[in-house]
């Protein structure tokens, strides 16, 4: 959430910042500051009165002392006005204050200077590409079909288990799967990533912590009964961690990692964009999240970057990452790098991984701050990406190292999947 201290003084600025999203926001800051000044003349009215209830209780004791019983009954009649004006002027300014709140919910984060203009992905810009796109033998297949002919994913089990999205991993699919996790795990625990293990289910605060709600709501399970969430990514858990947490300056940079199912409802379309493993309802995921100062969070960021990089460079497969428009990023994002991993059976790009820096977005809904050298609360830098997503690194790799005696096991993975070769 956007400081409306910030918005207050920078109100230009800030209707400029979200105009590269490509809205026009001029009419909801209007709003959110005029708001702002209405609960602050009410806090200041409410400040005053119990200000002037707190002399009169005090000049009601000295008179009582003073046997002027009397004046002091007097004084006591118009400190019951004041309680009732008080009442009504609390019941008043609390009452702002969440309509406050609401509207700052759906204020964006302001991009980064160096995010590019655009609308559509079409208008992301290519800031890095590496590996050689393999030449495939004849006959080469796109993973939902390698996957039934290897017997190692089962959809159509999962469409009777849960429904569409919902894959069952068989044999050396699964061991495969596995492999993935635990070599991802690895990387990041090597790179100095704490690992943790967190619920798949989270509260309301939870998703209002990370921005999830309210702007997400649609597209995340709801469990009715419970007022739980199913998680639709370890960032939320993992960060929210740190949900009215204060830590000390020294203590940064913090760096958590964590494998989690993560679970959405955006599945529905159509196609061979969305076959297979292209996208699903419930997927997994191993996640980098970090809290870091604010002068070093971009340091931080460009570390992330090459720290996924290294990983599908391991990987061999060929990738390119891209700095994404002011129109394609997150809600919560000030500046978003997306990976993407070529499927030549597929002849397309893949996303595999998003890196973010959310800068104080996140921690301000989060009330996430550390304490300075000088012994001052300054809200934290949050950061997080995928390291990485299941789905499409899989069908990346069944694609892109298929051959005419069966699927190639990666050389990085094989002390983890105890097998070469998917035949």
């Amino acid at each position: 959430m956007l400081q409306i201290a910030f918005i207050r003084e920078n109100q230009e600025k800030v209707i400029k910042a979200l105009a590269k999203r490509n809205i026009d926001a001029k009419a909801i800051v209007e709003e959110v500051v005029l708001l702002d000044e209405k609960r602050r003349a009410a806090q200041v009215e409410l400040d005053n009165v119990l200000s002037e209830s707190n002399k009169l209780s005090k000049d009601i004791g000295e008179l009582m002392k003073g046997g002027e019983k009397s004046k002091a009954a007097i004084l006591k009649e118009k400190t019951v006005l004041l309680k009732e004006q008080s009442k009504a002027l609390s019941e008043k300014t609390e009452a702002l204050a969440d309509e406050l709140t609401q509207k700052m919910y759906t204020l964006p984060n302001l991009p980064a200077d160096i995010v590019p203009e655009g609308k559509t992905p079409e208008e992301n810009l290519n800031v890095f590409q590496a590996g050689d796109i393999p030449k495939l033998h004849e006959g080469a297949q796109p993973h939902w079909e390698l996957v039934k002919k290897y017997d190692i994913i089962d959809f159509e089990l999962g469409v009777k288990i849960a429904g569409a999205g919902f894959p069952v991993y068989k044999g050396k699919g699964a061991k495969l799967q596995r492999a993935l996790i635990a070599y991802f795990l690895d990387k990041n625990t090597d790179a100095g990533y704490t690992e943790v293990q967190v619920p798949h289910l989270v509260n309301e605060a939870s998703g209002y912590g990370t921005g999830q709600l309210p702007d997400k709501e649609g597209q995340m399970y709801h469990v009715g009964i419970d007022d739980l969430y199913l998680i639709p990514t370890a960032e939320v858990p993992v960060t929210n961690l740190f949900r009215d947490v204060i830590v000390n300056e020294n203590e940064l940079p913090i760096k958590y990692t964590g494998y989690t199912p993560c679970f959405r409802r955006e599945a529905g379309s159509y196609g061979a964009h969305v076959r297979g493993l292209n996208r699903l309802h419930q997927f997994d995921k191993v996640e980098i999240v970090r809290v870091e100062h604010p002068d070093k969070s971009y340091e931080a960021l460009d570390g992330m970057v090459e720290h996924v990089k290294n990983i599908l460079e391991e990987l061999k497969l060929p990738y390119r990452v891209l700095r994404l428009c002011g129109g394609d990023m997150g809600f919560t994002s000030a500046l978003t790098y997306d990976f993407e991993v070529f499927s030549t059976a597929q002849d397309r790009w893949l996303e595999i991984s998003s890196v973010s820096n959310f800068e104080t977005f996140q921690a301000n809904r989060l009330k996430l701050r550390f304490r300075d050298k000088d012994g001052k609360n300054q809200l934290a830098h949050t950061l997080n990406g995928s390291s990485l997503a299941l789905p499409r690194v899989l069908a990346g790799i069944l694609e892109n190292y298929q051959t005419p005696e069966g699927i190639v096991i990666p050389e990085v993975l094989r002390r983890y999947t105890g097998f070469d070769i998917i035949n």
